[in-house]
């Protein structure tokens, strides 16, 4: 069940019902399975409850390490990264989803690698670099197409790449 019901067109943030998010939260409650960090680290996210979210993403990318697959590691590590670009910290997220993009490419892993690509260029949307985002968002285009992704992950990815470019042409007028 996707709990996703659309994008923001202004933040690219994940439309949700915080209801529904919340209600799910308490079902996996305490499980420790690295699926149920990882969707426990989403919903913090989603539902604005940034340090908690944190401390989790954390104990995931610890577990995805010592117990995961590689692609697991990368998979976790991107999710920490979209916890610390909400937060602020663009600059350690861009830098932890780069590495992690890098692995993904060089393992031939395009999925992964455009999931990187389109955290790293919501990233660069929220720091307001709208031309590095809409490059990163286009590698994600561009890699999804090639590995068939559903038209969910298309549309979104579309989405931003409309989003990064209206903002670079509103942030070019305004100079």
């Amino acid at each position: 069940m996707s709990y996703i019901q659309g994008y923001d067109p202004e933040t690219l943030r994940e439309v949700v019902d915080p209801r529904q998010c919340q209600e799910r939260l308490e079902e996996i409650g305490g499980q420790r399975s690295l699926p149920a960090l990882l969707e426990r680290v989403w919903l913090l996210k989603v539902l604005d409850r940034l340090d908690e979210a944190l401390t989790v993403a954390e104990d995931a990318v610890r577990q995805a390490r010592m117990a995961g697959t590689r692609k697991d590691l990368l998979r976790a590590r991107i999710l920490h990264a979209t916890i610390l670009q909400f937060r602020g910290a663009y600059d350690a997220a861009a830098a932890e989803i780069t590495t992690c993009a890098a692995e993904a490419e060089g393992q031939d892993w395009p999925a992964i690698a455009a999931f990187a690509y389109q955290h790293r260029g919501k990233v660069h949307y929220d720091a307001r670099d709208y031309d590095a985002a809409r490059s990163d968002f286009k590698r994600a285009l561009f890699l999804r197409q090639g590995a068939g992704a559903p038209e969910d992950q298309l549309q979104s990815t579309l989405l931003a790449v409309d989003a990064a470019e209206r903002r670079a042409a509103e942030a070019s007028i305004a100079v």
